[in-house]
């Protein structure tokens, strides 16, 4: 038995990190073709990426993205889930999950509708309009993680704060957030994972300035290249590390 879970778990790791692998291994190809055979390590391919202007523009317009859509996620997610973890408001129940709502929604229907919405009041497409739309996606993720990591220990610490004359802005400055800094981080670097890779709303609500996963888009209409995986491989990276920084975190604080 023992021995046939792990030939499932292998299995299941070989499905899941065999593509990776593969992208990876050929954006090394010497070759001009990401195919077999394998002609050679070399990397030219990583040298064009990183010297090309677009890529490097598209790669600055995803970081801002990402970084600053998550944190506004972030901020909204963390009042949101204090007001109704902490304050008893009628329908709280109905209110919670109208929050977590747009995470069983289609990313490509929310995109529609912001367009709709930006369209009828007249607001130009740009990188302002991405933004909006991955705080959409991205703040159900982080209501639920800090509405989930909310306890008594934190309730009874703020209930003193306020005892001792604290403001209720101090007491959500200096004790709600350092309490729950662990789950705040991991919504951040989540957030900043799923937007730095999202398609579809980038898509759909820029203009000139686009970010890198509509530019890998763009390259590979003309067909596929060692230069795309290298691309694809830097993007998976920064992806592992955001991930791997949350986790790193996370323990650190646990610890």
């Amino acid at each position: 038995m023992r021995a046939l879970t792990w030939a499932y778990l292998a299995v299941a790791y070989v499905f899941i990190f065999l593509p990776v692998a593969v992208l990876v291994a050929f954006s090394f190809q010497g070759g001009r073709l990401p195919v077999p055979p394998f002609q050679g390590v070399s990397l030219k391919w990583y040298a064009k990426v990183l010297g090309d202007r677009d890529l490097m523009a598209a790669l600055g317009n995803s970081l801002l993205v990402a970084c600053v859509s998550s944190a506004l996620a972030v901020v909204l997610g963390f009042l949101a889930a204090h007001a109704l973890a902490r304050v008893k408001l009628p329908a709280s129940a109905l209110m919670r999950g109208v929050l977590v709502a747009p995470m069983a929604v289609s990313t490509l229907i929310i995109a529609l509708g912001l367009l709709s919405v930006f369209n009828q009041l007249g607001i130009r497409l740009s990188l302002w309009t991405t933004g909006i739309g991955h705080v959409v996606i991205n703040l159900p993720l982080c209501f639920a993680i800090t509405y989930a990591a909310m306890g008594d220990q934190q309730k009874n610490a703020e209930r003193a704060a306020r005892d001792l004359g604290a403001s209720e802005a101090r007491v959500l400055w200096l004790v709600s957030a350092p309490m729950l800094a662990p789950a705040l981080a991991a919504s951040f670097f989540l957030s900043v994972t799923f937007s730095w890779d999202e398609f579809i709303i980038a898509f759909l609500l820029t203009r000139f300035d686009v970010t890198l996963p509509v530019e890998i888009w763009s390259m590979l209409r003309s067909g596929l290249s060692p230069a795309s995986n290298a691309l694809g491989a830097l993007v998976f990276l920064v992806s592992v590390t955001a991930v791997v920084l949350a986790e790193v975190f996370v323990f650190r604080r646990r610890k």
